[in-house]
């Protein structure tokens, strides 16, 4: 279910990660699981659902076998929504040390997924610093 839940004052967004006791073969190196956050109601949610996102999972979900394969230190230079597209700029530790399919596959979905639980978007262009959407995160 697409939205965001928004109770007085707070509001709740989801991050997605990988759920290693739901799919701990990774067949499917897309899937993603949806993790839910209560957070101080922002205009600014799809920047907030990303942030929660690059945080990390909490030691709870930690415990219910949630992981991320986003490299720690990455925060978000930029983020824009345009006619559907989110355009969101990465700083450069997003691609560090970054290799093999599986893992750029897994990335791009934890990003992709987070960003379009929200209506208004439908699709999601990543960049790193300066780099194009074609020239990062491949295998």
């Amino acid at each position: 279910m697409r939205g965001l839940n928004v109770v007085a004052g707070q509001m709740t967004v989801k991050a997605y990660f990988i759920n290693q006791d739901q799919d701990p073969q990774r067949l499917d190196c897309s899937r993603v699981d949806a993790v839910s956050r209560t957070v101080p109601r922002s205009v600014a949610a799809a920047r907030v659902a990303l942030e929660m996102l690059l945080a990390g999972p909490t030691a709870s979900e930690k415990q219910a076998g949630f992981i991320t394969v986003i490299n720690p230190g990455v925060t978000v230079a930029s983020l824009s929504i345009q006619d559907g597209v989110a355009h969101v700029t990465f700083t450069k530790e997003l691609q560090e040390n970054v290799g093999g399919s599986c893992r750029v596959t897994t990335i791009r979905s934890q990003i992709e997924q987070t960003l379009m639980q929200f209506p208004s978007v439908t699709s999601v262009h990543i960049s790193v610093e300066g780099y194009a959407d074609d020239e990062i995160l491949q295998p």
